[in-house]
C-alpha cells in the first residue's frame, strides 16, 4: 500500500514543493520509532544529573566528560555535558538510522515508485529527504540541550555561569549560549546527514544503510585519533565536533564555527551530488 506521504504527493501540482516538505516532516515525526530515539537522548542528560547529585561527593575537575564538575555549581551545565557524552557515538547513531532510511527506506517499502510519479522530481525529493534528516539533526540535540536545562534547574541550583575565559555571564545570555552549542552541534551533524543519504541510494535495505553510515562515523573519530594521520584529520566530517568551546568563551571566537561549516558544507555538496548521480539513473519504476 502507498504510504501517506506518496499518496499526498501524488495529489500535489508541481509547484507543491512546501507540501512535500511538510509531508515528509509529518511523517517522519509522527514515528514511533523517531520520538523513541529522541527520548533515548533526553534520558542521557537526565542521567547524568540524577547520578550527580545522587553522589556523595561532587566530581573533581577533569572527572569524567568535559564540563561535568560544573554541573553541581549550575545546572545549565547538564545540557551541555549531555552534548558531549551524545557527540561520540549517541548522536551519530540516530542520526544514522534517520539518514540512511531516508531513500533506502521507500525503496524497501515500494513507495518510492509513488513518490517519482508524483510530479515531485528526483532532485526535489532527495532535496525534500535531506532536509527532513536535518530536521532531525536539530530535534536531537534540542532534545538533549533542553532536558539537560529542565532537570539541571530542578536538582541544582542556576545563576551567572562562568565561562571558559574566566567571565561570568547572566542566566539568560548563558541559555543564548547552549542554544548556540546547540546548533554547533546541528551544523556538525550535517556532513554525517549527507554521507547516510548518498548510501540510502545505494541500497534498497534500510538497515544496511543505517549501519553503513554509523560505521563510517565511528570510523572517521577512529582516525581523527590517530596522529600518524593528522594530515587527513582537517578533512574528516568528525574533525570539529568538539571545538564548540569557543562559544564558551568571551568573546565569541566564531572562527572555529565557520571552519566547521564549511568543512560540513562541502560534505553536503560533495555527497548531495554523488547521491543524485546515483538516484538520478536508478531504476525504480520498472
Amino acid at each position: 500500500m502507498p504510504s501517506e506521504q506518496a499518496v499526498a504527493v501524488a495529489r500535489a501540482r508541481p509547484s507543491a514543493g512546501w507540501a512535500l516538505l511538510a509531508s515528509e516532516l509529518r511523517v517522519l515525526f509522527r514515528r514511533r520509532r523517531t520520538w523513541a530515539m529522541l527520548a533515548a537522548l533526553a534520558v542521557i542528560p537526565i542521567l547524568i544529573a540524577v547520578a550527580v547529585r545522587l553522589s556523595s561527593t561532587p566530581p573533581a575537575p577533569g572527572e569524567g566528560p568535559p564540563f561535568l564538575d560544573r554541573v553541581t555549581q549550575n545546572g545549565l551545565f547538564v545540557g551541555v555535558t549531555g552534548l558531549v557524552v551524545c557527540i561520540p557515538l549517541f548522536l551519530p547513531l540516530t542520526i544514522g538510522v534517520v539518514a540512511g532510511d531516508t531513500i533506502a527506506g521507500e525503496a524497501s517499502l515500494g513507495t518510492l515508485r509513488y513518490l517519482l510519479v508524483a510530479p515531485a522530481g528526483r532532485v526535489r525529493l532527495l532535496i525534500v529527504k535531506y532536509v527532513g534528516a536535518a530536521a532531525f539533526c536539530l530535534a536531537a540535540t534540542l532534545a538533549v540541550v533542553v532536558t539537560g536545562a529542565v532537570i539541571g534547574g530542578l536538582l541544582f541550583p542556576v545563576g551567572p555561569v562562568t565561562l571558559l575565559s574566566g567571565d561570568t555571564i547572566g542566566v539568560g545570555e548563558s541559555v543564548l549560549r547552549a542554544l548556540l552549542v546547540a546548533a554547533y552541534i546541528t551544523v556538525s551533524l550535517l556532513g554525517l546527514s549527507a554521507v547516510g543519504l548518498f548510501i540510502s541510494t545505494l541500497t534498497d535495505v534500510p538497515v544496511g544503510a543505517m549501519a553503513a553510515t554509523i560505521v563510517l562515523s565511528v570510523a572517521s573519530q577512529v582516525l581523527d585519533s590517530l596522529t600518524q594521520l593528522a594530515w587527513l584529520h582537517p578533512w574528516l566530517f568528525s574533525h570539529h565536533w568538539f571545538d564548540f568551546a569557543d562559544l564558551l568563551r568571551q568573546p565569541i571566537s566564531w572562527t572555529s564555527f565557520g571552519d566547521n561549516a564549511l568543512l560540513q558544507a562541502g560534505y553536503v555538496v560533495t555527497f548531495g551530488a554523488l547521491a543524485y548521480g546515483r538516484f538520478a539513473t536508478k531504476d525504480v519504476l520498472s
